[in-house]
């Protein structure tokens, strides 16, 4: 096909009139047409402004059933930390209210915090507190990073309980079993018998349950008492009739066949 124009196609067309666009729907002034992102309906920094009593009143909260875990402080600062992220993430979807959503913010925050020192003794977060307390006076005492020996003497203690007790004061640290695990580990070591050690055991255990069953009557009846019913020789002996000399000579009769039962399979 040509691709030259076909004005015959075009022939008698009329033309057709649009409708009119109403004056409200125009920009003012001429202005051209832009997006503009729907304005917040309140600012961030009123809201936080606002719910600052509502970090503290939480943080008291938490911090009563758990006053010598942590300070109460830690918990309004991590407080601080997690309405600001909040109130950034919150969104109106009519389901829940801002304070609603800003309770279960703080409070799960706060709570995340208190199992970060569960691991630790009471002992070693007081020491932790003690330890970062010097440094922060020292070093604005000093204008600079105190030295070990500074703070070793701002505690009273020796350097080497404060580098053991006071600077490796940290939480326990969980990990995942599938990332420390390995085979050639000795803490990873089973107690139990290897296949090789069970089946020589279980041949060992055939070998003397054959010995025993080819004992005398007597003999197989003086082991049974002795090593099964854990009896002593004079209870052995009042069971058979005989004394407890007897009984012993039995024994050793029968512990002597079995040795050389076993000896030569």
């Amino acid at each position: 096909m040509s691709a030259e124009p076909m004005p015959q196609a075009f022939t008698g067309a009329q033309p057709v009139s649009l409708p009119a666009i109403p004056a409200a729907a125009l920009p003012l002034d001429g202005a051209p047409l832009t997006y503009r992102p729907r304005a917040r309906a309140r600012d961030e920094n009123a809201l936080v402004r606002e719910h600052l009593p509502l970090v503290r009143r939480l943080a008291w909260h938490v911090h009563g059933s758990v006053s010598t875990a942590i300070e109460v402080e830690d918990l309004v600062q991590v407080g601080l930390v997690a309405l600001v992220e909040a109130v950034a993430a919150f969104e109106d979807r009519g389901q829940v209210t801002l304070r609603q959503y800003l309770v279960t913010r703080l409070r799960g925050a706060m709570i995340d915090e208190l199992r970060r020192h569960a691991a630790m003794t009471r002992g070693a977060i007081r020491r932790k507190r003690e330890y970062a307390r010097a440094v922060n006076q020292l070093s604005h005492q000093y204008g600079r990073a105190p030295t070990e020996r500074e703070l070793a003497s701002r505690l009273e203690v020796t350097p080497e309980k404060l580098r053991t007790e006071y600077a490796a004061a940290e939480a326990i640290k969980y990990e995942s079993i599938d990332e420390v695990y390995a085979d050639d580990q000795p803490w990873f070591a089973s107690n139990e018998p290897d296949a090789f050690e069970q089946l020589s055991d279980t041949q060992t255990r055939d070998r003397l349950i054959a010995a025993i069953a080819a004992l005398p009557e007597r003999e197989q009846l003086v082991i049974q008492l002795y090593h099964v019913e854990e009896l002593n020789l004079e209870e052995i002996g009042q069971v058979l009739g005989i004394g407890a000399a007897r009984v012993c000579q039995i024994k050793s009769a029968a512990h002597a066949r079995l040795k050389k039962a076993l000896a030569q399979r």
